[in-house]
């Protein structure tokens, strides 16, 4: 890697595109993305990385673990780090003071003016402090970055009680890390309830109990209205005149994009550096990502979205068309040692009109979910939840919700059966596995089949487990499989049954027997559904293998039962499905009636279809993997779903005919 003075010996005049670098201001999470894709997608790219702390980069997402103690710097800084050999400059402990957009090149804080062949800015945000009277005594802390996590190493040791202003998700990781030498903790929210943006009331009321349980004071509905103290902090007064004493206060109170650059450069600014889908700005050589860049007027407060940005904007830079559409917002972490998930709309306030909400409180977890004309567009989830990722795959996708989904997550907590959630080998290739970084089971799944066979080797390859590291078990347990899946039993025999079963099904509903036109033919066929006699043989024997069939399927509805081989059960039931066609074919001709006759005789045709479809995806899941389970699961259930009315119609069926 070259230095910086070498660089800056053979820096490109600022009208030369092809010679001139890539330069990223800002070395935070987001500025390592771009710089890390650049190399990626165009190792021959140039790239200058800027970065105003000297320190060389580390995780911000998980300082409230280093704070703690549960991590240590080196674990920090572990995913920061650029590849070896990569085409990038980096100026840590530089912090760059202006744009020249005339001339193509930024200043910094030595007077070196750096020319850019494409200007990306990754500037970040800084903490809000309100302007409220006492906030700037000793005392009174932010935290942001790594030296204000210094500072409150050493502050916390001494501190006897603190208040920490804001129950937002830093906030109350922050009380967390502060409570750690027994200093007695208070936090005071504004709002009505902790985590207003992502927890409905019922989520918010588990997260209460848990902190009141941990001894963590909680105010809620209440605000500061001055900071007391001379020389330093001695406590607050609220809003409702009552008074707090403590000797720290903890100032969470959200964030302010960092936008003084841009608005001095003559860019567009709103909440943050207006952007288009491209990340660009309307100046086309300069790009923003990340918290100081607003899309859409929106502006992504955590670092998943500006993750995603930063790889559409190395993509465009590099000459890809990739388009950023927005991000649908998960939160999907460990606050106070409690796992909590909320994505999508799923507060009182964001609850789109004729959604409906739906909420269990199976076993020691509370859980909600929100459908919009019967698709899943939001989740909450708090305790522990093995189907999250699942979960949050099924909100991204806005998949649909059936009904006994609905049933079951009212009864268990869950939508899926638990023989379906499985080991994450088995996901569907769709499925988020990394939260912070939206890489999916089958990037991870190509990265396996790359040679990647280690946790370390799947990080660097797709990043997945690089933000917050909560995926890192996910990734072991990936690495270390190497069983494959292999075909159930009678898996041949079960593929023919329902491959004759899909075929017989597409002849009776399109092909019609003809009648016999001569007497000459050696047997004449339509005497079968003719004559009275050979029409009862035929529906009675229709309406004895439909009961068998139905009996059959309850075997695996009764676990006591242990009579055989279940995978045989599944054979015999396929292939009788298969006779029963048969035998509708002679009792019909083909002939799918009207009225009730029709209707039994549709759902007869459209219960083998389904079940031959649910024996195909069995029988091939080994070869097809979770795209398999997947169609097998929706066709199971509307499978059984169309069965339900045969016995009805059956027997309206059999009382007309002998009746009238």
């Amino acid at each position: 890697m070259a230095t910086a003075n070498q660089r800056r010996s053979r820096a490109a005049p600022a009208d030369d595109k092809a010679i001139a670098p890539v330069v990223v201001v800002g070395a935070g999470p987001v500025g390592m993305r771009v710089a890390q894709e650049l190399c990626r997608r165009d190792p021959a790219t140039p790239v200058v990385l800027y970065g105003e702390e000297a320190s060389e980069p580390y995780n911000r997402v998980r300082l409230s673990s280093f704070l703690v103690g549960e991590l240590s710097w080196q674990a920090l800084t572990r995913d920061s780090a650029l590849p070896p050999g990569a085409n990038i400059e980096t100026r840590y402990g530089c912090r760059v003071t202006a744009i020249d957009r005339e001339s193509r090149c930024v200043r910094d804080a030595t007077g070196f003016a750096q020319p850019y062949s494409r200007l990306v800015l990754a500037t970040g945000s800084r903490p809000y402090v309100p302007d409220i009277p006492g906030i700037k005594l000793p005392g009174v802390y932010t935290f942001r970055d790594v030296r204000d996590a210094h500072r409150l190493l050493a502050r916390r040791v001494r501190s006897r009680r603190t208040v920490v202003l804001g129950g937002g998700l830093l906030g109350l990781e922050a009380a967390r890390a502060m409570q750690r030498f027994h200093t007695e903790v208070c936090v005071v929210e504004h709002y009505s309830r902790l985590m207003m943006r992502q927890l409905d009331e019922g989520a918010a009321r588990e997260l209460l109990a848990r902190l009141e349980a941990l001894g963590i004071e909680v105010v809620l509905g209440d605000g500061v209205k001055r900071v007391l103290g001379d020389a330093a902090v001695s406590g607050i007064q609220l809003r409702s005149e009552r008074l707090v004493e403590c000797d720290t206060l903890l100032v969470a109170t959200g964030i302010l994009p960092n936008t003084e650059l841009a608005l001095a450069a003559g860019l567009p600014i709103g909440r943050g550096v207006r952007v288009n889908d491209r990340m660009q700005t309307p100046d086309p050589d300069i790009y923003a990502v990340g918290e100081c860049a607003e899309h859409r007027n929106r502006v992504y407060g955590i670092v998943a979205p500006g993750l995603e940005q930063a790889t559409v904007a190395a993509h465009a830079i590099t000459g890809g068309r990739t388009r950023y559409n927005g991000s649908t917002v998960a939160t999907r972490l460990k606050v106070v040692d409690l796992p909590v998930f909320s994505m999508g709309p799923v507060t009182g306030e964001e609850t789109p009109s004729f959604g409906r909400a739906w909420v269990s409180r199976a076993g020691s977890s509370y859980r909600k979910l929100v459908t919009l004309h019967g698709r899943l567009v939001g989740a909450i989830a708090v305790g522990d939840c093995p189907e999250l990722s699942r979960l949050q795959e099924a909100v991204m996708r806005q998949r649909r919700v059936w009904p006994w989904q609905l049933l079951r997550f009212a009864r268990t907590g869950s939508l899926w059966p638990e023989e379906e959630m499985g080991s994450v080998v088995a996901w569907p290739a769709a499925a988020t596995v990394c939260n912070c970084t939206g890489v999916t089971r089958g990037e991870l799944g190509r990265a396996l089949a790359g040679g990647c066979a280690t946790v370390e080797s799947l990080a660097a390859r797709t990043g997945a487990s690089t933000v917050c590291g909560s995926c890192r078990p996910l990734l072991a347990e990936l690495a270390g499989s190497t069983a494959v899946a292999g075909p159930v039993r009678g898996w041949k025999m079960l593929l023919g049954s329902g491959g004759f079963a899909a075929l017989a099904t597409l002849a009776l509903a399109l092909v019609l027997v003809p009648y016999t036109v001569t007497v000459q033919v050696p047997w004449q066929w339509d005497v079968l559904w003719r004559e009275s006699f050979w029409k009862q043989v035929s529906g009675f024997s229709v309406l004895g293998l439909s009961a068998v069939l139905l009996a059959m399927s309850l075997r695996k509805r009764m676990p006591r039962v242990r009579l055989g081989d279940f995978s045989l059960w599944r054979v015999a039931h396929a292939a009788l499905g298969a006779l029963t066609l048969i035998g509708l074919a002679a009792h019909t001709g083909g002939r799918l009636g009207a009225n009730l006759n029709f209707f039994l005789m549709a759902a007869f045709l459209g219960v083998v279809a389904l079940g031959a479809v649910a024996g195909g995806a069995i029988a091939l899941e080994h070869r097809l993997g979770a795209g398999a389970a997947r169609l097998r699961g929706t066709s199971l259930w509307t499978h059984i779903l169309i069965a339900w009315p045969i016995p009805v119609l059956l027997a309206f069926h059999v009382f007309k005919t002998y009746y009238f």
